[in-house]
């Protein structure tokens, strides 16, 4: 972080930044808008692409920028960029195209128009930094395949807890020990959560009731879980993880059995969840010492970790918006991915919410017919299995009872997605690994 710190600095003193265009002006993207334009040194937010122009010109508003101006076409983006005035468009795929653009950062969150972004800044060479758990735990590994071949960068941003929890698994790495256990700290999972149940809170917060309904009904931390696993090379224990709640502190946890150290160390380490322990909202990894080493367990028993097994490290928080901002350095200055898939060991599958009848079309993520939990892909593959990032959209064909899993046999694709055809070149790579 102080390397990334002091490079940004450099980059603002020399008057050469990080030139940002960001697509997404919901609640995220307005908050990453502030961060970097009004904190982040050595940055400069170009752009802001949305749906609508109106939610772009309302984010530079909100970070007290009055004078964005619409861009409709290349030329009118790149004279903006040039003539050092806030560009806004309606138009996500004219920031890829911008030679005037270093780092395309995403903060949307949906499957299909993720990867169709994706393709369009590595096929114009540009840097991608995405907040999209979603996309990265259904296609990442092709993604980071593609953007390889195009000679770019692609990353999983820091703050939301994917990231959060990655860095700290370097981190544990480096002090010797082997990481066993990621971990994400929720305070609720209900998964017969609808938007309806979730409308007040999200009204309150300024969030989309389906996004709220997927933090809240599982989907999301599986999504953040499997990007986790994918990117580590670790799997689950079992369906769903092994969860549950825990009104302790994550350290007790730690000590307490819940894991069988021989078996998640034949897994090559295991991803889970815990519901209503401290801190939260938090991460963690739980470590064990390499070859039983004396010294390494006597000088972790003299800083307090106790006498292991496992040895657990945390942090209390992830500042979503705060810490994408500083992700951004680490890919532009040191092309360093914060998270990216290695393998493609842990699916998130669909289940059904509710009974669900033949000719019913599966809607969004978050919604009323669907939500998802980790299993791992070799199972997941063999069941035939349909990845709830790619269920939008989906009419079934045949009547599903509650809280059964959906194969793709169940279902009718919608034609000519990016998603099938990325899940088709995913498979060709694992087949090659």
């Amino acid at each position: 972080m102080v390397l990334v710190d002091n490079e940004l600095r450099k980059r603002e003193e020399s008057g050469n930044p990080v030139r940002v265009a960001l697509v997404g002006a919901g609640a995220m993207g307005k908050g990453i808008a502030n961060q970097i334009i009004n904190y982040t040194p050595g940055v400069c937010l170009v752009a802001i692409a949305s749906r609508t122009i109106k939610s772009a010109k309302e984010a530079y508003k909100k970070c007290g920028i009055e004078n964005a101006k619409e861009a409709t076409s290349l030329n009118d983006l790149e004279d903006c960029i040039q003539n050092n005035t806030p560009a806004i468009t309606s138009d996500a795929f004219l920031v890829c195209q911008s030679e005037n653009i270093d780092l395309i950062l995403e903060a949307v969150g949906l499957v299909e128009f993720g990867i169709e972004l994706a393709l369009k800044a590595f096929e114009n060479g540009k840097d991608l930094l995405t907040m999209n758990a979603e996309m990265d735990a259904t296609v990442g590994l092709a993604i980071k395949e593609r953007a390889q071949k195009a000679g770019v960068v692609y990353s999983v941003a820091d703050g939301d807890q994917p990231g959060v929890q990655m860095t700290l698994f370097r981190q544990v790495r480096t002090y010797g020990l082997t990481p066993l256990v990621c971990g994400n700290i929720k305070g609720l999972q209900d998964k017969r959560r609808t938007p309806e149940t979730q409308a007040a809170f999200a009204k309150k917060w300024n969030q989309d009731p389906y996004m709220v309904t997927s933090f809240a009904d599982g989907t999301k931390i599986s999504f953040e879980q499997a990007c986790v696993a994918n990117a580590t090379g670790m799997k689950v224990e079992m369906r769903g993880m092994r969860g549950g709640d825990f009104e302790g502190h994550i350290d007790e946890l730690c000590h307490n059995n819940r894991y069988d150290l021989e078996r998640i160390n034949k897994l090559g380490g295991v991803v889970d969840y815990v519901v209503k322990s401290r801190p939260a909202p938090g991460v963690f990894v739980f470590g064990a010492v390499q070859n039983d080493d004396f010294e390494q367990r006597h000088h972790l028993n003299l800083y307090k970790l106790g006498e292991g097994p496992l040895y657990s490290f945390y942090i209390p928080y992830h500042l979503c918006i705060f810490e994408a901002a500083s992700s951004i350095g680490r890919v532009a200055c040191f092309k360093d991915s914060v998270l990216k898939a290695s393998t493609f060991n842990v699916d998130v599958i669909s289940l059904a919410k509710k009974s669900l009848k033949a000719g019913e079309t599966l809607d969004a993520l978050g919604g009323f017919a669907t939500y998802g939990e980790c299993e791992n892909y070799n199972i997941s593959k063999s069941q035939n299995l349909l990845p709830i990032g790619a269920a939008q959209g989906c009419r079934l064909k045949n009547d599903i009872p509650e809280d059964q899993a959906i194969t793709y046999d169940d279902v009718i694709l919608p034609k000519d997605r990016l998603v099938d055809q990325l899940r088709q070149e995913q498979e060709q790579i694992l087949s090659q690994i």
